[in-house]
């Protein structure tokens, strides 16, 4: 089962959608469960190398990648300028450097990418995600995580900025409302990806992981595409400024 699971082959059906740092990993995910529903998806990559990839995939089938630097606000609004509309912002954009984050420098640009870039991202898209002709708002999904409520000795930047990506979904979802637009986030436990590869190929860290999560697995980029979906839809009209973990039950225990 993909991300798009048990939610009906229309639900998106002429929906316009962004996934910001959509090539890989969850944005991934997300993306292709949003094209599966019959969204119009376009996605970014950090470099055209990972959007040219992206994009020459077999199984590619959103409507566009392209190659996106959310530090860079005249490329973000050049590319929202460009959709048509806009019904749904997904932000996916992320990097950790474990280790090296303790030097300011880093740690200045690891929050400029994985927070900042959220926040540069909401704001330029809010004015194309406001209500009109007779279209209900958009709704964005923040990517927060489980460092979102727990420290990273490793990673003090990461960390920083997921716990500030909480509490600015909150907030956007305060500043947003009037216009109709829902700011919610998915905050995923360990996930497969690229960016944790390095804890789950290492069996005494990913078992330690494993004896602390209920369900007993890793989870895959999918499983957090169905709750990015639920948020983006209709039966999730009311909630907004909610952090939704989804990580196997990793934070009760």
């Amino acid at each position: 089962m993909n991300g798009a699971g048990p939610f009906r082959d229309d639900l998106f059906a002429g929906a316009v959608a962004l996934v910001v740092g959509g090539t890989s990993g969850i944005g991934a995910a997300i993306a292709d469960a949003f094209a599966a529903l019959g969204a119009v998806v376009t996605v970014t990559g950090a470099t055209r190398t990972e959007a040219e990839g992206a994009h020459s995939a077999p199984n590619f089938r959103c409507r566009d990648a392209v190659p996106l630097d959310v530090r860079d606000d005249a490329a973000i609004r050049a590319l929202v300028d460009d959709l048509p509309r806009l019904d749904m912002l997904v932000n996916c954009a992320g990097v950790i450097r474990r280790g090296e984050e303790h030097d300011p420098d880093v740690f200045a640009d690891v929050i400029d990418i994985n927070l900042t870039g959220t926040m540069r991202c909401c704001a330029i898209a809010r004015p194309k995600l406001q209500a009109r002709s007779g279209r209900e708002a958009g709704a964005i999904v923040n990517t927060a995580s489980m460092l979102s409520f727990q420290a990273g000795g490793l990673a003090p930047a990461y960390t920083a900025s997921k716990g500030g990506v909480a509490q600015l979904t909150k907030s956007l979802a305060i500043a947003y409302a009037a216009d109709g637009i829902r700011v919610n986030a998915v905050a995923p436990g360990w996930v497969k990806t690229a960016l944790t590869g390095p804890l789950h190929g290492d069996p005494q860290r990913s078992a330690a992981i494993l004896a602390r999560t209920p369900l007993g697995r890793w989870a895959e980029p999918d499983d957090i595409a169905g709750a990015a979906v639920f948020l983006c839809s209709p039966a999730a009209r009311f909630i907004t400024g909610a952090i939704l973990p989804v990580d196997g039950g990793y934070l009760v225990t």
